[in-house]
């Protein structure tokens, strides 16, 4: 994580990383507000085993996907803001994405639908996640937050 930083300074890489966690965030973001958005003609025209992915979400996993990108989004925030308190949003983030992606691999016919390729994006929101919630650490212990 060090460019060669003296001091309290984050480097050059901690905004690269910063500004890049924050759009994938605001990805999710606006992946949230389609899915919620959805009209019914939109969701009529998918495939039925499809269309059952979307239908009967429990009211506990839309909650955690909004938990999820909108804590996600305001962590993104404050880590270039430099502030402490993104690591503890990254962690409720976190938290909330495997909240929800318990629900699609494990109450859902979710990869029966899409197949082993359906996994992809959601193991890259957790890895994602993940990480973030360990750069962020590792930022804080540098002393690049405060």
């Amino acid at each position: 994580m060090s460019d060669g930083n003296t001091g309290n300074t984050p480097p050059r890489s901690f905004w690269i990383i910063g500004v890049l966690a924050l759009l994938w965030n605001l990805l999710g973001v606006a992946s949230y507000l389609m899915t919620v958005k959805m009209s019914p003609a939109a969701l009529s025209a998918m495939p039925e085993a499809e269309r059952a992915l979307y239908q009967d979400i429990p009211a506990w996993v839309t909650s955690s996907f909004a938990i999820a990108v909108f804590g996600g989004t305001l962590a993104c925030i404050l880590l270039l803001m430099r502030k402490r308190l993104a690591g503890t949003l990254f962690l409720v983030s976190l938290l909330a994405i495997l909240v929800q992606m318990s629900h699609a691999f494990f109450m859902t016919p979710m990869l029966a639908v899409r197949g082993p390729a359906g996994a992809a994006l959601p193991l890259c929101v957790i890895v994602a996640a993940i990480f973030l919630v360990w750069y962020s650490r590792g930022a804080q212990s540098r002393g690049w937050l405060s």
